[in-house]
């Protein structure tokens, strides 16, 4: 695709939880538990307040649509602050430290006086309504010569747990969010900038791992369309498709925006009409049970409603994604009539009460109360003013669905949604706390001294430096363990049998350090390396497990081990010569159970065989 034609425009936020011992306004530790683990439960409404200049967030505004009650489970490691009864704490200045160090090494300018602000959140996703969010840097520098406009310090958000129940273990933990200017303009750029920050962020060695505990939004833009922000883009890999396809969509909404005025295609507020009587005894379960049922004309319309903007992605979808915010399960329309229990017979009984052409596509919204029908159906004639206005793109925000594709969540937040926090006190960036602030070794510098002075193919060398493991590996060599066995060890055994199904997460660092140790000592060979990790993983000690797979044995005699077996193969020797030392290092192997090093095996082994073949 010609990315510079289409106008790509691309920039991301990264939400990087920090690995601090306390959370970011009390002392409860950043440890998440099993929902089942819960000690308490509590429920709350929420609603949207004013700004300092009197208005309401339009984000919040969409939010406040639905009427719901959230339920929070609390825990033995939550306390009032994460219920909102009691104030915040002084800013946690571990999280703080990190936060400055993460400036400092992307060459960024610190705020003199760090304040607190309030973001309004009435998603359910903070008790307090808000998000407590403070600016510490600005002005960084990135590889593509982009640049890094903020670094903020926030408190992470309350975990899902099912539709409006949260988990207050999240709640709280300290999170560094990274904001780049738009400076992206392909995918594969907007990718790789991610994985640049991403890997500035673990070099710090003070950012959580493991799923859920980074988040990329991207923003994106093509001429001709909007600022779309995309939230929740967990893996990386998954940056640049889903850029690709937010373009196609963008793209399609402006070409069905120029098919719609071809027609002449048009939006009429009042075309509402009421057709649950239409569907009394219609065999879809849905239509059925609902309370009330309205029908929408949309002139013009017809084959455009269903035509795909996205992987399995249509503009009926992005209509539909407005009328969930009522609380419906979703739209029907014309464009893919007869299914879902509609029949032929309905269709056309439909469009002969709403007086359709067949160039029209007529909505139908299914509601459980009057109100929430209404309500539907005016999303779905706001949804459909967009199509056919100058502006076809919204801005909006949209989350990302598992494939890739996104859906609508709500509009773009405004500056009405930030206002101060008066309780939790100013914190001052002097140049020498600034001055204090120690850069640590970048990943890909580590993986490159890793390779020169261990003599690790830099690959490996770049995934050792970047796995969790590290720390594991830089203790190992301390000891004297072998470089090259503790990232074998590390890097490939451990995933090997990670695949296999074997509980790799029962193995501690102790429990590695004990194998590598028993190697190096010469109580058990390298080759037994993954039998000794089953075996631990599977409970047994370290000790039991040298004893039982690799047993201490001599070198008189494994030399003893040796002779015998080559004796029995006098024949086998005689034809095969020295052809015959693999088949014989696989039986003295077996034989010695993997106690012995198979440099060893293999050094004795021809010795023995090279004598007999000459017949000394």
């Amino acid at each position: 695709m010609d990315y510079k034609r289409v106008g790509l425009t691309a920039g991301i936020e990264i939400h990087q939880q920090l690995d601090t011992r306390e959370k970011l306004f009390c002392r409860c530790p950043t440890t998440l538990r099993e929902t089942g683990d819960h000690t308490g439960e509590f429920h709350r409404y929420l609603r949207a307040t004013e700004s300092e200049m009197g208005e309401i967030d339009r984000a919040a505004q969409e939010e406040m649509k639905r009427d719901r009650m959230f339920c929070y489970y609390t825990y033995d490691t939550t306390c009032l602050v994460e219920n909102d009864e009691e104030p915040p704490a002084p800013l946690n200045e571990e999280a703080l430290s990190v936060c400055l160090t993460i400036a400092k090494m992307f060459s960024m300018t610190p705020v003199p006086q760090v304040h607190m602000m309030r973001k309004l959140v009435i998603d359910g996703s903070n008790t307090s309504g808000f998000q407590r969010t403070a600016l510490i840097a600005v002005n960084g520098i990135l590889p593509n010569s982009g640049q890094i406009e903020t670094i903020c310090l926030e408190e992470e958000a309350a975990q899902r747990v099912k539709d409006e129940t949260f988990s207050l273990d999240r709640l709280g933990i300290p999170l560094v969010e990274i904001t780049t200017s738009p400076c992206m303009h392909t995918p594969d750029e907007v990718q790789q900038v991610a994985e640049y920050i991403g890997m500035v962020l673990r070099s710090t060695g003070c950012v959580k791992r493991g799923i859920g505990t980074i988040r990329q939004d991207v923003n994106i833009s093509i001429a001709g369309g909007a600022r779309v922000e995309i939230k929740g883009v967990q893996e990386l890999d998954l940056i640049a498709e889903v850029v690709r396809r937010e373009m196609r969509r963008q793209e399609q909404l402006i070409a069905i925006r120029d098919e719609l005025k071809e027609r002449g295609a048009t939006v009429d507020p009042t075309a509402i009409q009421d057709v649950t009587h239409l569907f009394k005894e219609t065999k879809s379960a849905i239509l059925k049970r609902a309370k009330k049922c309205y029908g929408l004309t949309l002139p013009g319309f017809a084959g455009l409603v269903g035509r795909e903007i996205q992987a399995d992605r249509r503009l009926g979808s992005e209509m539909s994604d407005y009328a969930k915010k009522c609380g419906v399960g979703g739209i029907f329309h014309t464009d893919e009539l007869p299914a879902y229990g509609v029949t032929a017979e309905e269709v056309a009984s439909l469009r002969q009460h709403m007086k359709a052409q067949i160039s029209d596509c007529v909505i139908i919204v299914a509601g459980a109360s009057e109100k929430q029908a209404t309500c539907a159906a005016n999303q779905v004639i706001l949804r459909a003013k967009l199509a056919l206005s100058d502006h076809p793109v919204p801005e909006e925000t949209r989350k990302m669905l598992e494939s890739g594709s996104t859906a609508y969540m709500r509009p773009l937040p405004g500056a009405a949604r930030m206002y101060p926090e008066t309780d939790v006190l100013p914190v001052c960036i002097n140049e020498a706390r600034w001055g204090a602030v120690a850069v640590p070794e970048l990943l890909t510098v580590k993986a490159e001294r890793f390779a020169h002075d261990y003599a690790i193919d830099l690959p490996y060398a770049l995934q050792l430096a970047a796995s969790d493991k590290l720390p594991l590996f830089q203790r190992a060599v301390t000891e004297g363990i072998k470089p090259k066995l503790a990232a074998f060890t590390i890097l490939s055994t451990a995933t090997e049998l990670r695949r296999e199904g074997v509980e790799i997460k029962n193995i501690s660092d102790n429990d590695y350090l004990a194998i590598w140790h028993a190697v190096e000592t010469g109580r058990a060979a390298k080759e037994a390396v993954p039998d000794l990790v089953r075996s631990i993983a599977s409970g047994n000690p370290v000790g039991q497990a040298i004893e039982k797979l690799a047993p201490a044995v001599s070198r008189e005699e494994l030399e003893s081990i040796i002779q015998k077996i080559i004796a029995d193969r006098t024949e086998f020797i005689r034809q095969k010569k020295m052809a015959a030392i693999g088949p014989l290092m696989g039986i003295v192997m077996a034989e010695v159970r993997g106690s012995v090093d198979g440099k060893v095996v293999s050094e004795i082994l021809k010795r023995q065989l090279n004598q007999t073949i000459s017949g000394k």
